[in-house]
């Protein structure tokens, strides 16, 4: 491909004969075109993904349509979509090595992306309805956002580069915009493609729609996401943009990236975890998930443990941008003064994760975008009392955040409403 040609959307049937003079793709899996195999991924929400494997390897190929797939060219979406993702990708390559697919080819005019095909990897949220406890999601994960959001903020990165970056991604408007609509607006009144499961909820719904403390929380929230351009986000990080392996974690799909609070990021992730905890009742049918459950609130523990100690160990070494310079503190000797920054900075992340958290849980039961964690129960009955019990402590987290204190106090707050007999 030249990269000269007219958007065409690329399918099973035609990719091999439009990709076979890709150096990069060739490089990869082998010049042979005609044999090679390739198989589309059809879960996505947004975008076109295929599995290519020839003689020699294999390869993901990902193109944006210039719609939401999910629902449609009704629903219209640019195809520049696929830029930001190649330009997250690179970024979070360079801030965390290894967390992300390597990129062997971007086509901005075909919307594509050469990549890593990632095997035995599998997605996080597979895993974990399938009940697999993974010894080291939690450090990776936990790392990941430490490095990516510190080190793309004013706290590391040159004034200047980091001003570029911002107007670079500042045009990623569309996926923002449906991020602000659909995670803080959408959730809390009957919009248009909300579903939730109905009637069991109907009333639990209408209960939080006609919450004035939640919605002002929503709405301060979206206030916060809108304008506060603190570090480039990986935008959508939630357990089915995560592969993993008993051994390896690798983060994907950033095409929402953008800048703006970093505690967006660490609050849909952790939200992830919390639902994942509330489904697991729809998944017993091989036996009690006690076991998986607990794993899941000490994963939530780690992860925020983990960011929380490299956060603080990049803030001591690495410092380097105009936020709390260390002209102001250890240069004068004031070293208590960075510490007491650090804690300010800290205490304000994690006050806001829990609000974002809470906002993502309810949008994935309420909105557009569900979980397969409690989409694949069955039971409908049994599916709307897990939602139920995920959407009153989501409501908790966004209202009554500041009054909660630690990663202990939040899981306990879960068990207790897990354990509840009456929703």
């Amino acid at each position: 491909m030249t990269g000269k040609l007219p958007f065409e959307a690329l399918s099973v049937e035609t990719l091999s004969t439009r990709l076979a003079t890709n150096d990069a793709l060739c490089a990869r899996i082998g010049k042979d075109s005609a044999n090679w195999k390739v198989r589309e991924v059809g879960d996505g929400n947004l975008n076109l993904v295929f599995i290519v494997e020839g003689a020699t390897g294999a390869a993901i190929v990902k193109q944006a349509l210039p719609y939401v797939r999910l629902v449609g060219d009704s629903w219209p979406l640019p195809l520049k979509r696929s830029f930001f993702e190649y330009h997250a990708l690179t970024r979070q390559e360079a801030r965390a090595p290894g967390s992300v697919p390597a990129i062997y080819h971007f086509d901005e005019s075909q919307a594509l992306i050469i990549m890593e095909y990632l095997s035995p990897h599998i997605i996080l949220r597979r895993a974990l309805i399938e009940g697999r406890q993974l010894p080291n999601i939690a450090r990776d994960i936990g790392l990941f956002m430490a490095r990516t959001l510190f080190r793309g903020s004013d706290l590391s990165m040159v004034t200047r580069d980091r001003k570029a970056d911002l107007a670079l991604f500042a045009d990623n408007v569309e996926l923002c915009d449906i991020t602000e609509n659909l995670v803080f607006s959408d959730p809390y009144f009957d919009a248009k493609m909300n579903r939730h499961t109905s009637p069991q909820l109907d009333s639990l719904v209408a209960e939080l729609r006609a919450d004035r403390d939640l919605k002002v929380e929503a709405q301060r929230l979206k206030h916060l996401f809108a304008a506060n351009a603190e570090t480039l986000l990986h935008g959508d990080l939630h357990s089915g943009s995560i592969m993993v392996t008993d051994t390896e974690t690798r983060m994907i799909d950033p095409e929402f990236a953008f800048y703006g609070p970093m505690a967006f990021d660490i609050g849909m992730l952790l939200a992830n975890f919390w639902m994942a905890f509330f489904s697991q009742r729809g998944h017993e049918q091989a036996g009690k998930r006690d076991a998986m459950r607990a794993y899941l609130l000490g994963v939530t523990t780690e992860t925020w443990s983990v960011f929380r100690a490299e956060f603080s160990y990049l803030w001591r070494t690495e410092r380097t941008g105009m936020l709390y310079q260390k002209s102001l503190f250890e240069d004068q000797g004031d070293r208590l003064g960075a510490e007491q920054a650090l804690d300010h900075v800290l205490h304000q992340i994690w006050d806001d994760l829990l609000g974002f958290a809470g906002i993502e849980i309810h949008r994935r039961i309420l909105g557009l975008a569900h979980n397969a964690d409690f989409e694949t129960i069955a039971d409908e009955d049994l599916r709307a009392k897990c939602e139920a019990k995920a959407l009153k402590f989501g409501r908790h987290l966004a209202v009554n955040r500041r009054q909660i204190h630690s990663i202990d106090e939040v899981n306990n707050l879960a068990a207790l409403i897990e354990q509840e007999s009456r929703v």
